[in-house]
């Protein structure tokens, strides 16, 4: 199944998108976030939805993220070969974990706000599980019994409040727009190997990152087993898994950094596309 949200910000309705067609659950469910993911209210929507008969939505409604705001939204640094040696970082012998702040989150398609002060705002496409169970203390046999799903993830960066501003690289990552998900969170059954997916980015027009999840230097399982031993996952945490290379910190003969005016559009199998129109902050 195929979950999505539509509607304007901050106003939401859940959905769900079949055979490339949306429809409104929301007298089905309140909307797809802790609560949703917990209990048993993902099987039992999607006996619901078999019936038939949802109201159908446009076209041209807008999608926000596809669950409502997470208690937690973790990344991955450095998890793909190609992109550590662009960046002229060691691979990790552990994963890299840190923070991006929820309020980051925006709907696929929303603008990317170049923040005020910036100089370096990059962008990376990833691969992001969503959390179906709790988990603490996971074995990785068991990991993907805690996993409700997978999504697109723009993991946009500011270069320089990451890098040069002291401290975790949670201020280059957390400003507002810098997590625009979806357009659809897309259940398990819906993935054939979730370690062979293709993902990709384009720069107005320009194809600057084209990876696949079979390049993951820690995979799904190993992930969610592993942050499960620092902290208690809930129903609709998002783990970010990381980004190939391509990204403009690393571009040669020297970076590439957005600006006011540019296109990022970016995919991965299974998982759709989404699109950014960048602007400056106002």
């Amino acid at each position: 199944m195929k979950l999505i949200r539509f509607g304007a910000p901050g106003q939401e309705k859940p959905g769900v998108l079949i055979n490339e067609k949306r429809y409104d659950v929301s007298h089905l469910v309140a909307d797809y976030n802790e609560a949703f993911f917990a209990g048993d209210a993902l099987e039992t929507l999607k006996h619901d939805v078999e019936k038939g008969g949802l109201p159908e939505v446009s076209d041209s409604e807008r999608l926000g993220a596809p669950l409502a705001r997470p208690s937690k939204l973790i990344c991955v640094g450095l998890n793909y070969k190609d992109h550590a040696a662009e960046t002229n970082a060691p691979i990790p012998s552990e994963p890299i974990l840190f923070f991006k702040a929820t309020t980051a989150i925006v709907g696929p398609n929303d603008d990317l706000i170049i923040p005020k002060n910036s100089t370096k705002t990059d962008w990376e496409v990833e691969l992001a599980i969503v959390i179906g169970k709790k988990a603490s203390y996971v074995d990785e046999a068991d990991a993907l019994n805690h996993v409700a799903g997978y999504v697109l993830h723009n993991d946009y960066s500011e270069r320089a409040f990451q890098i040069e501003r002291n401290g975790q690289w949670v201020k280059g990552k957390s400003c507002d727009t810098f997590a625009p998900l979806g357009p659809w969170i897309a259940t398990q059954d819906e993935i054939e190997d979730v370690h062979n997916l293709r993902l990709w980015l384009t720069v107005n027009g320009k194809k600057v990152q084209d990876g696949s999840t079979a390049n993951l230097i820690f995979n799904v399982p190993f992930i969610v087993s592993y942050i499960s031993q620092f902290m208690t996952l809930l129903p609709g945490d998002v783990i970010t898994t990381g980004t190939p290379a391509g990204v403009g910190l690393g571009m040669k003969p020297e970076p590439w950094y957005l600006k006011p005016g540019d296109v990022v559009e970016l995919g991965i199998d299974g998982l759709g596309s989404s699109k950014q129109n960048v602007k400056a902050y106002q």
